[in-house]
């Protein structure tokens, strides 16, 4: 079955509601939450979690208590690698096969999805080619959830662990045809989103061990280019027009009163902690003194290998957690009395998987997860479940994770100690995902899980993510 047809309005929903005009008849009944949080856990399928509840000697996240948990499939529309002028770099594939995917190996390891691809799936409500960043299997921008929440008057922002530019964060705030663009991405980011809150990586100017880089750094791309960068420091919470390649560039307006609004730069760690206190910046872009990640691209040290437990070589002490990161960017987000919406990333889960590394991708976990615990202790504490939805899931699998062999459980060895886990592949995967969600209008997912698998229940497509959204925050 392809998915590059399927209505925005899907199937179940309007069998439930036994209307083919739900979104006007029943917009007003539908629940209408004043924020929606979604947090992507890139690369972690079910056994990565159970990995790291094992080594941490938990018996469940938080998360895996929410009401609504149901399985995610996430394939493309288009698999293969896009390469402009190749038209055969893409193909349409079908979509997830329940039988195939516990039994056939090879199956599970072609025609994946990418993290673009998927992540514009969630942000569009529309499956799309791989490498594509908020852009149709036609090359069309569709507009993502960031463009959606500006357009009712609320805030919006993205936060990773990774690049603030990387796939899964461009495929909610930007569109290009091609997501290894990344100074394109950036510039649109910075210059052309309404975004109220973007944080990530991509500092040029320190490595990856949190290190002021001595020699010239030429590493500008995730900045957009090292002239942007230095003029975009020094005009911190105050200017709004930038050189851009021989052009003069305007930031975009965020609260719709038609004035441009600069930017404040956070970079230190302790102002990342600052920001999740008191009055804070109109608008924040959170860019800590690192270059790819946070944590997980640190130089190994006394003898890490990747079978290694969590934290053998010690953190980097200068930058900030992704549940600080996302606390300082909450902080900013509420101030608007209309809600907002916002994508909370762990980026580097995924790298650690491709790494096949299995202390990395525990401590990946552990620190998404605790920015799961903050997030879920801020609602309760600022807001509550009656007028916020948060969603936790991820994009896809990376790593073809089981236990002593393919279709093999893990085994638990107890607290503190690696459990019998194997990585099977460096590569993503077919394999089915989890999906928690709690909160205002969390329920209506059960309905768009028309798709059965044997072995994890009723599962949702990605692209529902958005399409539910976009019903309960109707235009």
């Amino acid at each position: 079955m392809l998915y590059t047809t399927r209505l925005l309005l899907i199937f179940p929903l309007l069998l439930f509601f036994s209307c083919c005009t739900v979104k006007a008849q029943y917009a007003k009944s539908l629940p209408n939450p004043k924020n929606i949080i979604l947090m992507i856990g890139d690369g972690v399928g079910y056994n990565h979690i159970l990995a790291a509840d094992y080594y941490l000697g938990m018996a469940a996240q938080v998360q895996e208590k929410f009401p609504v948990i149901l399985a995610m499939a996430h394939n493309p529309a288009k698999a293969g690698e896009y390469k402009p002028g190749k038209s055969g770099s893409n193909y349409y594939v079908s979509g997830y096969d329940p039988v195939r995917a516990w039994k056939d190996i090879a199956w599970l390891k072609r025609d994946f999805t990418e993290s673009a691809a998927a992540a514009t799936a969630m942000a569009t409500g529309l499956k799309t080619y791989n490498n594509s960043i908020g852009m149709s299997v036609e090359h069309k921008p569709i507009e993502n959830l960031v463009e959606w929440a500006k357009s009712l008057g609320k805030s919006a922002g993205v936060v990773t662990t990774v690049e603030f530019c990387h796939a899964t964060p461009g495929g909610f705030t930007a569109h290009n045809v091609l997501r290894s663009n990344y100074a394109q991405i950036a510039a649109e980011m910075l210059l052309d989103s309404r975004c109220d809150v973007i944080m990530g990586c991509g500092d040029p100017m320190y490595d990856n061990d949190g290190l002021l880089v001595k020699e010239k750094w030429n590493k500008a791309k995730y900045v957009v280019d090292s002239v942007f960068w230095l003029q975009f420091l020094a005009g911190s919470g105050k200017q709004v027009k930038f050189d851009v390649s021989g052009y003069t560039k305007t930031v975009n307006d965020v609260d719709g009163d038609h004035v441009p609004d600069a930017w404040t730069v956070v970079r230190d760690l302790n102002d990342f902690r600052a920001l999740q206190k008191g009055k804070t910046p109109k608008r924040v872009f959170g860019c800590p003194k690192v270059y790819e990640t946070i944590q997980q691209a640190r130089t190994a040290k006394n003898g890490e290998t990747e079978n290694s437990v969590p934290y053998f070589t010690p953190l980097i002490p200068t930058v900030p957690s992704l549940a600080e990161m996302a606390g300082g960017a909450l902080n900013v987000l509420d101030n608007n009395p209309k809600g907002f919406f916002v994508m909370i990333e762990g980026g580097a889960t995924d790298w650690a998987a491709h790494s096949n590394q299995k202390g990395r991708l525990i401590e990946e976990i552990n620190g998404f997860y605790k920015a799961v615990d903050m997030v879920v202790a801020w609602v309760e504490k600022n807001s509550n479940w009656n007028e916020t939805m948060l969603i936790v899931t991820g994009d896809h699998e990376t790593g073809l994770l089981w236990g002593e062999k393919p279709f093999y459980p893990l085994t638990d060895n107890g607290k503190l100690n690696l459990p019998v886990m194997n990585f099977n592949s460096k590569e993503h995967t077919n394999s089915l995902i989890p999906f928690y969600a709690k909160g205002a209008g969390s329920s209506l997912y059960r309905n768009f899980a028309d798709e059965y698998d044997s072995i994890r229940g009723p599962y949702i497509q990605n692209s529902e993510i958005a399409q539910l959204i976009r019903l309960l925050w109707p235009k």
